[in-house]
């Protein structure tokens, strides 16, 4: 079998791989943004409550992560492994992408809501209006890393059967035991999702850059 071959058994499993991606890092992203915001503007126990979480999240492996949170999530929700793993692997994101977000509300200047509490807005507001739009477009390139990361450890579900690109490669390695072949269709295949996804958000990025004064 040559690699061609290997492709497009191998390219199947895309469709999932990229399915667990839209899943995850959608989710990872609301969770992480709402614990960013609790963590900079909420009480001195909440802030600490969020950053054990993700002092705690990002220090533990994320398969172990995933198996933890897949048993606690298929066992309170009947779900597929498919779901399962997607909203699991969100959660397991959603600790970096908070840092991520933390970062970029904390690079916004604290004159901006100084500015919009002056004009009548009220705390909420100013976050939503002011603060929120400024953050996300700061946290891009950031999170361009963290989008090719989900879409690399979307290849852990496959410890949960659901049949991705990796589980497809360990699949046709084991029966035609061509493990190089099998694994290197598998690369091939990750780093164009990641190269196609990195390029899509440097664009979007130069889009909503704010240009500098002359």
């Amino acid at each position: 079998m040559d690699i061609a071959s290997f492709l497009q058994y191998i390219a199947t499993g895309t469709a999932y791989t990229i399915g667990v991606t839209l899943i995850a890092l959608p989710t990872g992203l609301l969770l992480g943004t709402l614990l960013a915001l609790l963590n900079v503007y909420s009480g001195r126990a909440v802030k600490w409550l969020t950053s054990f979480y993700s002092t705690a999240m990002r220090g533990i492996p994320p398969i172990v992560l995933l198996f933890i949170l897949y048993f606690i999530v298929s066992g309170g929700i009947n779900l597929s492994p498919f779901w399962a793993g997607s909203i699991s692997l969100g959660i397991v994101s959603s600790a970096y992408q908070m840092e991520i977000v933390r970062g970029a509300i904390l690079s916004v200047s604290g004159g901006q809501m100084m500015a919009a509490r002056a004009v009548g807005m009220s705390k909420n507001q100013a976050i939503r209006n002011v603060i929120l739009p400024q953050t996300l477009r700061l946290a891009i390139p950031p999170w361009s890393n963290e989008a090719a990361i989900v879409i690399k450890d979307s290849s852990l579900v496959y410890a949960l059967g659901v049949p991705e690109i990796l589980r497809r490669a360990q699949l046709i390695s084991a029966s035609t035991q061509q493990p190089f072949l099998a694994y290197a269709a598998a690369a091939a295949i990750y780093f164009v999702l990641v190269f196609i996804t990195n390029r899509f958000l440097d664009r979007l990025e130069r889009r909503l850059r704010i240009p500098a004064n002359p």
